[in-house]
């Protein structure tokens, strides 16, 4: 029987994946979203979905139509995400049409995303405001059907994915409106140019301001508080030219002074580890 210990722990499972920010970021942060995945020809070359959640926590499920879905927020697992997400997207894609991979357990080592998925696929998201899609379109929508749909959308908070710049998402929560943003960079080398901008006052933009960073499963995710009643479309043009300045940051190799040493200080103790 597979243990825990069967599989390394893997800080960073999703590495080497395209969109490696967004994969963390629909793991972790967006509530309802699904992205576009191919596995290789050795697997097939079947194209599938990726999303956030399936119905009761499953971890895949081979819609009645065909289309196989891969969810990614799923409890428990190995330590390293990757391979359990591969066990489950083989079983589903061996299994008939109309099945629901519920769970795949502790998976002995073997096939991680990185060896069934085709890296060539952009991993393009769509964040939606509905699970609405969990449904096959020629499905008759029955009343218990069309009641868990509407019982988990009540659930989803405001998301939606900013253009310009990779895996940036505005939230709203309550009567606030935020801005987080996965880094593909090492953790050190984000924090130095956080702590590089924040020491100048430069950590925000157009009204926004820098509060602290997420750790998820391997990535920072800094995060910006908006100003109140923000729309998402009301920050791109902002977030697009804060981006040079955030990349020359990060591309600062210099030591840290005392001043941007303070702040670095100050920004890990705001730190939250999601995973």
């Amino acid at each position: 029987m597979a243990t825990a210990s069967s599989i390394d722990f893997v800080l960073r499972p999703f590495e080497g994946l395209p969109g490696e920010p967004d994969w963390v970021a629909l793991r972790e942060l967006v509530p309802a979203a699904t992205a576009t995945a191919r596995t290789t020809a050795d697997h097939g070359a079947r194209d599938i979905t990726v999303t956030t959640v399936l119905p009761d926590g499953w971890a895949a499920l081979h819609r009645a139509d065909g289309v196989v879905l891969l969810a990614l927020q799923t409890v428990g697992g190995s330590g390293d995400p990757s391979r359990d997400l591969a066990a489950a997207l083989l079983e589903a894609l061996d299994s008939e049409p109309g099945t629901a991979i519920e769970t795949v357990g502790l998976p002995e080592p073997g096939p991680r995303l990185q060896d069934v998925l085709d890296p060539t696929v952009p991993f393009e998201v769509t964040v939606l405001d509905t699970f609405g899609y969990w449904i096959a379109p020629d499905t008759e929508m029955t009343d218990d059907l069309k009641h868990a749909v509407e019982e988990a959308d009540a659930g989803i908070i405001d998301t939606k994915k900013l253009p310009g710049v990779e895996a940036a998402y505005w939230v709203r929560m309550g009567a606030k409106e935020f801005l987080r943003w996965a880094q593909p960079h090492e953790e050190q080398q984000v924090l130095d140019a956080l702590a590089r901008l924040h020491a100048k006052r430069a950590s925000g933009f157009d009204g926004s301001k820098f509060i602290g960073y997420f750790r998820s499963t391997g990535l920072v995710v800094p995060v910006w508080e908006l100003a109140r009643g923000s729309e998402a479309e009301d920050i791109e043009a902002a977030l697009r030219e804060f981006a040079p300045s955030f990349t020359a940051a990060l591309e600062n190799t210099e030591p840290l002074d005392a001043n941007e040493r303070r702040a670095r200080a100050g920004i890990v103790a705001r730190q939250v580890t999601l995973r």
